[in-house]
């Protein structure tokens, strides 16, 4: 055959392999699961919808029966292009098997069995992954359900949304297509509501429907059963590739190799007329957590309408009056799935003609007041224990509880107009430009602005606007509806169901009828908007903010135990408490001043692990390094020296004293000495112009010739660090004394100081020796000076790959490892991180080479590869090296798992990010054995 390109060698060669898994993954697997035959924990082969149905079947609850096609079938879909070769066979032994059981025909003309197809992947995709409903209707079969269920409008409605979801999902004909004939539809018949259609409207719609579909897909309406299902199936499994879908799962940080499942579920109508409906129900309420009826109920509508919060909905509790028996066998349902899953639970279901079915459930996605609120109530009730309590919260959620919330009693004073009030999905006080498209919520984020998304409901076209806004704002839709159930999954702030608000997309306008009695508001795209989701609230301006009382808790100005705390502020302590008590990570704070340190000590830091001596240059000190870098003699530097002096020990004595008893690791000057100059060219510009007045300016001029002699191409990785104690005499020295003779003196004072010095940007153990000889040295005359023992660590930061290469060496003269994540990750990728995220890095996250930047959550493959083996060889040769991390990554819920699992001794980061740090620390010693800690 002759030989190929290396390249394409490499394509045939990895082809061959594929089609090798792909043929044996063939072989051996049964790709179709009757309900009966699966459970819960099937979720990675059955997907999450695919699993609970089976669980609620085995449990013996009202499931209309059907079956499952695997994840399985779907990755062979994903690596070759087609279905695998027995699916076919295996979907159509299962076809017939529950035509059997429902004692009709697929289409039967005369009295047809009806499916839906729908997604269902191992984590829970809201809306991202599209349904298809009344699979095997058609022109022949319409006229056979119309006898069966003795309503013709009915069997119309059923085909038309048929129609109406098949040509979206599967042939991908623009939805809008449908909705705008369905409004032209209303509005001949003067109707408010799609209800108020009669069968002779709905049919003449579906001819419409069909006209559509046949005009935007190049084909006709597919009237063959079977085909409809199989190109549904089909259709499932392309979406999993879909732009949106493969933009929620970055968001979510979910696998793209995952592959979902396809249910394939016999029909059940809530469209049959009031005394069928649909409805979604939580055995507890989503946003609060707190124990009641929580959910929504649409009579005569298909659940797919609750979802897109077309139609706004009636509380759940509304059904007790409307159908009883079915509400008590709900209540009943839910308090035995709860029980059953140990948790809230999420559930879909239909009643037709007075008999109640499951669809659908799930452990329910939650606000994060919620998750804490929840997880205690479930200890109290004894379904769980402690440590899985802890695993049901997580630091992101901890962080949500931090943020301020409005101040309602300041509105007015602010300006600020309360113009609507929704119902309150996603808790959190949410202020941006309003926005009426996800292009431009998307578009105007990107440039620095935030930004309100207001739509009269949300589709999951609408993912990338959700994501890039500040909150989300709808005029229709409940708890349940698409906004509430992504916004909940993401932590965005959402107020849905905002009746009296007129959203009017097209001219990108809001107008609403003010409460106040002060006439019609019209919000223009741009406006100033700010929701409450936690009440409901709507307002027109900028509400001001207070602290949340979880922050005022970590402050110590609210006791748990005390009556002004609420059962949030309770459940926070609770599991912080359980968290301290089994963490093994040690959680320090990244401060440079003693307001800084204390604050930090109020939410709990154990000392601090990294103090930028560089942050103590500033302001009047500015002039003060001016002299030391102008010095042209010995006497000149020292004196500039010792005016220094002082000063970094009168800042070292208040930050020991903030930190008594407690370790501080104080760096030495690490960045580059021009950044405390004038700025080159508007120095330049001072010094020309002073010439030009022939009225030159001597010290601009020392100065200008200085900050050349300094200036550099690439700065970063420069003069900087250990470079500049080695090459600038005496600085280091000076900060050394400072930190001892600080030490001393508190010592004297009673005090505890536990000072740790850290060297930066060491690449090669020899520089680490020189400084470490000079410090001990100094030490040595501040210990005789005073007649004080110290106890003074010194150690380096490990910021360069070689100096994590060769930490083995660096470890003999270190006594502890910091790693400092932030340059580390710069040096690895090759990124600048002052520069990436306006340049390349957006392009990179759309195109998923990243699904999350490197600089926020740490790159386990390349740069905790460094970490790891440099823990492990720093121990090799030093066994009590005391390691930890200073960058960033310290208070990244991901990244302090992973600093658990390599061992490291303790983690630091902003005092802000001390509790989500202390709770993920926990969380990561509490994991079960081997289980996924992220």
């Amino acid at each position: 055959m002759g030989t190929l390109p290396a390249v394409r060698a490499s394509q045939y060669a990895r082809t061959a392999r594929e089609s090798k898994t792909v043929s044996g993954r063939q072989k051996k697997q049964k790709f179709v699961y009757d309900f009966t035959e699966g459970n819960k924990d099937l979720k990675d082969l059955l997907g999450g919808k695919g699993a609970n149905l089976a669980e609620m079947t085995n449990l013996g609850l009202p499931v209309p029966p059907g079956f499952t096609i695997t994840t399985e079938a779907c990755k062979v879909y994903l690596e070759s292009g087609k279905e695998p070769s027995a699916l076919g066979d295996e979907v159509g032994a299962h076809l017939d098997a529950l035509e059997q059981k429902m004692g009709k025909k697929l289409g039967q003309p005369d009295n047809p069995l009806l499916v839906s197809v729908r997604s269902g992947a191992k984590f829970s995709m809201p809306g991202m992954m599209d349904t298809v409903l009344n699979i095997g209707l058609s022109d022949a079969s319409v006229a056979g359900l119309a006898q069966q269920s003795g309503n013709e409008r009915f069997a119309w409605d059923s085909y038309r949304r048929l129609i109406q979801m098949f040509g979206k999902t599967v042939l991908d004909v623009d939805g809008e297509l449908f909705e705008e004939a369905l409004e032209k539809a209303k509005r001949a018949k003067g109707a408010d509501s799609d209800l108020d259609l009669d069968a002779a409207d709905l049919q003449q719609l579906v001819d419409g429907f069909k006209a559509i579909v046949a005009e935007q897909a190049g084909r006709e309406f597919p009237q063959e059963p079977r085909e409809q299902m199989d190109l549904a199936v089909r259709a499932v499994f392309d979406s999993w590739n879909t732009e949106r879908a493969k933009l929620y799962r970055r968001q979510e940080r979910i696998p793209h190799d995952l592959g979902t499942a396809v249910t394939v579920c016999s029909m059940v109508f809530g469209n049959l007329g009031p005394d069928s409906g649909t409805g979604v129900a939580f055995t507890r309420d989503p946003a609060s957590g707190h124990q009641g009826v929580y959910g929504d109920y649409l009579q005569n509508a298909q659940g797919e309408d609750v979802v897109a919060g077309i139609r706004n909905t009636v509380p759940l509790a509304d059904l007790e009056t409307l159908d009883k028996p079915s509400y008590d066998r709900l209540m009943s349902i839910m308090g035995t799935l709860e029980t059953h899953y140990k948790d809230l639970c999420d559930i879909e279901f239909t009643i037709e003609r007075g008999q109640l079915w499951m669809l659908q459930t799930r452990v329910g996605k939650r606000t994060a007041a919620a998750a804490f609120r929840i997880a205690t109530q479930l200890v109290d009730q004894g379904l769980i224990g402690e440590a899985e309590a802890l695993q049901r919260v997580s630091g992101a959620q901890l962080a949500q509880l931090m943020f301020p919330r409005f101040d309602d009693g300041a509105a007015d004073e602010a300006g600020a107009r309360r113009i609507g009030w929704g119902i309150a999905a996603s808790p959190g006080a949410a202020v941006g430009k309003a926005v009426f498209d996800s292009y431009t919520a998307v578009k105007w984020s990107r440039s620095g602005e935030k930004v309100i998304l207001i739509r009269r409901e949300t589709n999951p076209d609408d993912l990338n606007g959700m994501i890039a806004a500040e909150g989300i704002l709808t005029s229709r839709g409940g708890k349940t509806s698409h906004a509430a159930v992504v916004a909940r999954g993401m932590g965005k702030t959402c107020v849905c169901g905002a009746e009296e608000l007129e959203v009017d997309t097209k001219r990108r306008r809001l107008t609403a009828t003010a409460p106040d009695g002060r006439g019609t508001v019209v919000i223009e795209e741009g406006d100033l908007v700010s929701i409450d989701g936690s009440t409901g609230k709507v307002y027109v301006g900028e509400v001001p903010v207070v602290p949340s009382p979880v922050v005022e808790y970590f402050e110590g100005r609210m006791h748990a135990g005390a009556e002004e705390a609420d059962e949030l502020v309770q459940a926070v302590h609770r599991i912080m408490a359980y968290a301290d008590r089994v963490r093994r990570l040690r959680v320090r704070a990244n401060a440079d001043n003693a307001e800084d340190a204390l604050r930090a000590r109020r939410f709990g830091a154990q000392g601090i692990g990294l103090c930028r001596t560089e942050h103590m240059f500033l302001g009047e000190r500015r002039e003060l390094v001016e002299r030391l870098i102008l010095a042209d003699t010995e006497s000149e530097r020292e004196e500039a020296l010792g005016a220094l002096l002082p000063l970094q020990k009168a800042d070292f004595i208040e930050l020991f004293e903030a930190m008594d008893g407690l370790p501080v690791t104080v760096r030495l000057l690490d960045p580059p000495l021009h950044e405390f100059l004038p700025d080159i060219t508007e120095l330049s510009v001072r010094v020309a112009l002073a010439e030009s007045r022939k009225d030159p300016n001597e010290n601009d001029l020392r100065l200008l010739q200085a900050v050349h002699k300094l200036h550099e191409q690439n700065p970063m990785l420069g003069l900087r660090g250990v470079r500049l104690g080695l090459v600038i005499p005496g600085l280091f020295a000076m900060q050394v004394r400072a930190i001892a003779e600080a030490a001393a003196q508190r010592l004297a004072a009673k005090g505890d100081p536990r000072p740790e010095i850290m060297i930066p940007l060491v690449g090669t153990v020899q520089e680490l020796e020189i400084v470490r000889d000079e410090a001990a040295t100094v030490v040595a005359e501040v210990e005789a000076a005073t007649g004080t023992r110290l106890r003074l660590a010194i150690g380096t930061m490990i910021e360069l790959p070689r100096a994590a290469l060769t930490a083995g060496q660096i470890a003999e003269a270190a006594e502890f490892f910091s790693f400092g994540t932030n340059d580390l990750t710069q040096t690895v990728w090759g990124f600048s991180r002052d520069d990436v995220e306006a340049s390349f890095f957006t392009a990179y996250l759309e195109k998923g080479i990243f699904g999350v930047s490197p600089f926020e959550t740490i790159d386990r493959d390349g740069v905790g590869s460094l970490v790891r083996s440099a823990a492990a060889d720093g121990r090799a040769t030093r066994p009590d090296l005391k390691l930890g991390v200073c960058g960033e990554h310290g208070g990244d819920p991901e990244s302090v798992h992973f600093f658990h699992q390599v061992g490291l001794d303790y983690v630091s980061c902003s005092p802000f990010r001390i509790p989500v740090a202390r709770l993920e620390a926990g969380r990561a010693a509490a994991a079960p054995e081997g289980g996924d800690t992220r």
